[in-house]
């Protein structure tokens, strides 16, 4: 019986090399993986399902999941999970240093409904107890004019977003028509290392560290989606993924804390590893529904509040049943 041919867009990522690289193989797929800069795979994927398994912005997915679509599909596989006070950017010359400064403000977003955005807004209703119609809201590409939303909103009463598909956000900054903006791709004019941006919170990780002690929140960026028709029809094919991926992940977990060889170039890796181990109870990074469900219910909340998802929905509701648990020996 021949391996049912499947495509996976996904970026780099060292916990999915030996998947991509077919040192972990999933039973019955032949997998060909795709690599691209993780904009492109959401665009070509959320609007045009180029292929069969993809990367997903986590935002857009449940934003779609509570509109009923069900052309799409996850998997609990979380490739990517960032603390999101590091993605506030202002200029140069601004004595904003806090989020609580925010209050008031213009403050620009690449697309409303994008993950870092709604976990940011998040800790600004939540933890910096600002009303987000308390802040006029502008969204636009973030180095490059003409970004759109990719999914439909439902802003809640009050909410002032205004799109602007005449300049990028950094430009927006720099002319000083924005006093800050979010975003998870930092403005290639910071990344150059050009002075007139810098970031908001330069030592962000007491504060994220903070953030997590309070709500025991990791922020979960993507999750592993798959192609409705996919699912329906191979439904055995979603297992397989996650155990695929889920292993590929314990390799990589294994190298950070390997103390014999440095496989990853920065110097005490397994040192950082055994620091941030406190972050997880039991397996490190974990995928699955049950050891993400405070992060999971918290997003899920967030983005109710916020608009991006049309209903309040629950973890159970993101994921094939099958997949909510595994068999035990």
């Amino acid at each position: 019986m021949t391996d049912l041919p499947i495509n996976i867009a996904i970026s780099e990522y060292d916990h999915v090399r030996d998947f991509a690289d077919g040192l972990v193989t999933a039973a019955g797929i032949d997998a060909n993986f795709l690599t691209f800069q993780v904009e492109e795979i959401f665009y070509r994927f959320v609007n045009f399902r180029e292929w069969e398994v993809s990367e997903m912005s986590f935002a857009k997915y449940v934003s779609l999941k509570s509109q009923g679509d069900e052309s799409v599909t996850s998997i609990p596989v979380f490739p990517s999970r960032v603390f999101r006070l590091s993605s506030i950017f202002v200029r140069e010359d601004s004595n904003l240093s806090k989020p609580e400064d925010l209050a008031g403000k213009k403050v620009g977003i690449p697309e409303w409904a994008q993950t870092a955005a709604v976990y940011s807004r998040g800790y600004l209703q939540h933890q910096a107890c600002i009303p987000l119609t308390d802040i006029d809201w502008y969204q636009a590409g973030v180095s490059q004019a003409g970004r759109k939303e990719k999914v439909k909103l439902k802003l809640p009463d009050g909410i002032n977003l205004t799109p602007r598909p005449d300049k990028s956000l950094q430009q927006l900054l720099v002319d000083g028509e924005i006093d800050a903006m979010m975003s998870a791709h930092p403005p290639e004019w910071f990344e150059a290392g050009r002075p007139e941006i810098k970031r908001m919170i330069p030592d962000y990780q007491p504060l994220e560290a903070e953030y997590f002690e309070q709500t025991g929140v990791l922020p979960i960026m993507h999750t592993i989606a798959v192609r409705g028709d996919v699912a329906e029809k191979h439904p055995w094919v979603m297992m397989n993924l996650f155990k695929a991926f889920d292993e590929a992940k314990r390799h990589s977990v294994e190298r950070a804390f390997e103390m014999t060889a440095s496989r990853f170039p920065i110097p005490w890796a397994p040192h950082f590893a055994q620091q941030t181990a406190h972050l997880f109870e039991g397996e490190y990074w974990p995928y699955g529904v049950e050891p993400n469900r405070k992060t999971l219910e918290a997003f899920l909340l967030y983005a109710f509040e916020q608009g991006v998802c049309h209903k309040h929905l629950a973890p159970e509701d993101l994921f094939p049943t099958h997949l909510l648990d595994g068999f035990k020996v």
